[in-house]
């Protein structure tokens, strides 16, 4: 079993972490939430993902992703677009959670995919899991050990067509749970920075 990381390990990588902010005309700016769960002794910490349900007018329809969304209007800023999405998407209300600070700034390398900029938030709950209650736009809702990633075989590369053409893609695949695209390149980073110490 690949070593367990704690959230000692995680404070301490964030704490010196400076992301790196991106700014590209007309982008829109979302938010994400990397929410941790101190779990207990065996799972380690564990990460809040989401599949997203299969609809049409959704062009990440069906990936598994962290809640999140585009900024609004009505948001004070990013990690109030990190909160609120959350809380819509899968029922975890973060207002009272840790919050460990943001990561760096990404934005989708396909051209078909709608401009935005998207800025991961860490946040950290207790021990104990809260209700996942999934919205409309979430097919399912779940915990995963971050201990998984690490496993062997689980980190490849993966071909998938896109609109005719075949691409090649970094990737997880835990379980039947393929994890790739923007949540890959949100997940690799973090592990890198959070193991490098």
């Amino acid at each position: 079993m690949p070593r367990l990381l704690t959230l000692d390990h995680v404070r301490r990588a964030l704490r010196g972490h400076e992301a790196r902010t991106v700014e590209i005309a007309d982008a829109r700016p979302a938010a994400v939430a990397l929410v941790l769960l101190d779990g207990n002794k065996t799972t380690g910490l564990e990460i809040l993902l989401i599949r997203r349900a299969e609809r049409a007018d959704d062009p990440w329809s069906g990936q598994i992703a962290f809640p999140g969304g585009r900024y609004e209007p009505d948001d004070p800023d990013l990690l109030a677009t990190a909160i609120r999405e959350t809380r819509e998407e899968t029922g975890v209300d973060l207002t009272s959670a840790e919050q460990l600070g943001p990561l760096d700034d990404l934005y989708p390398r396909t051209p078909t995919l709608p401009p935005v900029v998207v800025r991961p938030f860490v946040f950290v709950l207790g021990r104990r899991p809260p209700p996942l209650v999934p919205s409309d736009e979430v097919q399912r809702a779940f915990w995963l050990p971050l201990w998984r990633l690490g496993e062997a075989g689980v980190r490849r590369e993966i071909t998938l067509t896109l609109r005719g053409v075949e691409r090649t893609f970094p990737a997880y695949l835990v379980d039947d749970e393929l994890i790739w695209g923007m949540t890959e390149r949100i997940l690799t980073p973090f592990i890198e920075l959070v193991t490098d110490l």
